[in-house]
């Protein structure tokens, strides 16, 4: 799929950045190339090809899920700053 340059400032205006006259044409470029690569990869025949979460078909250990830590929210709270109903009060960042 070629690109044109009315294509390159569409796409540069929707993705909300500024290509400079100068960039266009290595723009072009680069992004004709990469939808080439797209073309080559869905050009591959996949029938019969079983998707795969992963490269290698391992087993992943999984632990069995049980409480390892101790309850310390009491010891944490008696040394914060503010705390309020069992919540930490923090200053306002966002106006």
């Amino acid at each position: 799929m070629a690109l044109t340059e009315n294509d390159l400032r569409h796409l540069a205006r929707l993705a909300r950045i500024r290509v400079e006259d100068d960039e266009t044409g290595p723009m072009l470029a680069q992004l004709s190339g990469i939808l080439g690569l797209i073309d080559q990869l869905q050009a591959v025949d996949t029938r019969g090809v079983e998707p795969l979460a992963h490269a290698l078909d391992l087993e992943q250990r999984l632990r069995p899920d049980e409480v390892t830590e101790t309850d310390r929210r009491e010891q944490f709270q008696a040394v914060a700053p503010q705390v309020e109903a069992g919540l930490y009060l923090v200053p306002k960042v966002i106006e």
